[in-house]
């Protein structure tokens, strides 16, 4: 279990860095290039950028957590990701009507996998020294 949850963390954090870095240095790029996200215009460069930085914070909760798969600090980071991800999750699957069915089925199976995956690991996180 714990090279599981190890496995999460740093999949998870290497995803918000990533992300984290577009949206705050090019937010205008990731609302123009991802499909789904000009569902709901318009475009909010305050916006994007305060959520890539928000992102970033996460990220860095999430590497730390990798560092040192402790029970605590992967607790708070997997639950902080899980707080974020369940009501994205939410949003979006109730959202699916704006766009087209082939991109609506890829988002819905996305903003699932990036709540369950980290909440499995979450659920695994008590079994950690």
């Amino acid at each position: 279990m714990r090279t599981y949850v190890r496995t999460v963390l740093v999949i998870f954090a290497a995803l918000q860095l990533f992300l984290s870095v577009w949206l705050t240095f090019l937010p205008e790029s990731f609302y123009d290039n991802v499909p789904t996200v000009n569902w709901d215009p318009p475009f909010s460069e305050h916006a994007f950028r305060d959520f890539g930085s928000a992102s970033l914070g996460l990220a860095i909760v999430l590497g730390a957590a990798a560092l040192r798969p402790e029970r605590y600090l992967a607790g708070v980071a997997l639950l902080a990701y899980v707080a974020f991800a369940l009501p994205h999750m939410i949003f979006h699957l109730g959202h699916l009507q704006h766009g087209e069915v082939g991109w609506s089925i890829v988002l819905g199976v996305v903003v699932t996998l990036m709540f369950v995956v980290p909440a499995g690991a979450l659920l695994g996180v008590r079994k950690l020294t």
